[in-house]
């Protein structure tokens, strides 16, 4: 999306006195940190990491099995990483959308999407105990230029073919539902929701807790060592020896090494206006909430929070070889205000509204999009990682396998293509970072062209090698 200077000095006037926080975790409910470990103690399991995907283990460990004693560990706060800085868009699908399902794994796609319906009823059933701003919206894939619309209707007709219930709407419908001027198509999925994801985290952990779970935070885990039959998860204040260890530590610096060739991580920025006044929101209408997304490769995501703000993020994806969550990445005002001029672009309504908040988090990105699994140590250490994006409502379906896993037990999910196979590897650095830096290139350049890719990611397409915005 071009812009002129104009649009520049109206973008960083918006950001002018902006908080670079996460707008989630300034919420009032934030609940103080719970005790770091300190000492021995035992389990018999160990989940590694705070976030969504943890906190899903831990209780679906104790749904499962009530008897088990479970201990989660965070290395900081609860939801302080990409669970608490993503835009909070629950979806059923388990592999990064219904084409990426299809592409990959189509003889399982039936089933693929049947364990995601009712993985988002699971969730719903869950969260129905707390209140985390959860709403059945629906999502939006909203195409903004005029060749991006056949795409959109391939792309509904593929997956209608495939029984997924979805709507195409033309351009009268979506500029009558949600009023921009970029809008010329869009495909309605029902089985999305939107969420506060970080009041998700500390109501997840909070019936962790009920069920008996044992939480600490500012635990960050520095080694796993076998001891006999249990494994030594040890911190910098204390050690549990346990039978069985789940990692959930997404895009943060892995503790079996081998999984560095799989994910790398990719920061994506996001902004968060304040509240919009009755009028400019009345003018934008999006009476219903849902969660909206666009469809260039370099893509948009957004949506209305509680109180009325617009949460818009997406579009660049910065990777630099050795950064990790907490880096300098986190904060670049360059790409947050190129980012507002697209929010203005896309709903001119808003221009004179500031940005109260703005961040970057770091999504744990793998070739092919979505979650991958797998175990070391003799099956007592099991992980689930890779889900690019998308894990707020694939990381209770990744929760489950990872305890399949780990509880030897033989199900529909781990006899799932997508779970007995791994993305390909990234390449090593060097030629990791210019590989990325060529894809990212090549995807803006199709935007530009209307579609059209260029040799290398035609290349990329046909080796199954990915890099998602």
């Amino acid at each position: 999306m071009p812009f002129a200077n104009t649009a520049t000095d109206q973008a960083r006037a918006a950001i002018a006195l902006a908080v670079h926080e996460p707008f989630w975790l300034t919420h009032p409910d934030r609940p103080t940190a719970r005790a770091a470990l300190d000492g021995v103690t035992t389990a018999d399991l160990v989940v590694v990491g705070g976030g969504l995907s943890g906190l899903w283990t831990a209780v679906r460990a104790k749904q499962r099995r009530p008897g088990l004693d479970v201990v989660l560990l965070e290395g900081g706060r609860l939801a302080q990483s990409a669970s608490g800085r993503n835009g909070g868009f629950v979806a059923s699908s388990i592999t990064h959308g219904y084409p990426n399902g299809i592409e990959r794994w189509p003889d399982d796609f039936p089933a693929l999407y049947r364990m995601g319906i009712e993985n988002l009823a699971g969730i719903e059933e869950t969260i129905s105990g707390f209140d985390c701003g959860y709403r059945r919206t629906g999502e939006l894939d909203v195409a903004c230029e005029p060749y991006q619309v056949a795409h959109l209707r391939e792309h509904a007709d593929l997956a209608s073919a495939h029984g997924v219930e979805l709507e195409f709407w033309d351009r009268d419908r979506i500029r009558d539902t949600v009023h921009s001027p970029l809008y010329e198509a869009a495909v309605l999925d029902p089985h999305v929701g939107i969420v506060d994801p970080a009041r998700l985290c500390w109501g997840l952990a909070d019936l962790a807790e009920q069920l008996g779970v044992r939480i600490h935070e500012h635990s960050p885990v520095e080694r796993l060592r076998p001891i006999g039959v249990s494994m030594g998860v040890h911190t910098y204040g204390g050690r549990i020896d346990a039978g069985r260890v789940a990692l959930t530590t997404a895009a943060h610096a892995p503790l079996l090494k081998r999984l560095n060739a799989y994910v790398v991580p990719v920061f994506d920025h996001v902004v968060v206006t304040a509240p919009l006044p009755d009028e400019v929101l009345a003018s934008i209408g999006w009476h219903d909430r849902q969660g909206i997304g666009d469809s260039g490769n370099q893509f948009h995501y957004y949506r209305i929070t509680d109180d009325n703000r617009i949460l818009f993020g997406g579009y660049d994806a910065v990777y630099q070889a050795g950064e990790r969550p907490g880096s300098r990445l986190e904060h670049d005002d360059e790409l947050t205000a190129r980012l507002v001029t697209h929010l203005h672009q896309t709903f001119p309504q808003v221009v004179g509204v500031p940005i109260e908040y703005t961040w970057a988090g770091a999504i744990d990105t793998c070739s092919r999009f979505s979650a991958f699994w797998g175990t070391a140590y003799d099956k007592r250490v099991a992980y689930s990682m890779g889900f690019t994006g998308l894990g707020v409502g694939a990381s209770r379906f990744g929760a489950d396998v990872a305890l399949d896993m780990l509880l030897g037990e033989d199900t529909e999910r781990t006899r799932l293509k997508m779970v007995r196979s791994k993305p390909l590897p990234f390449p090593p650095n060097p030629i990791r970072q210019i590989g990325i830096d060529l894809t990212r290139r090549s995807l803006a350049k199709a935007d530009e062209q209307e579609g059209r890719r260029d040799i290398w990611l035609k290349t990329l397409d046909r080796l199954g090698l990915g890099f998602d915005s």
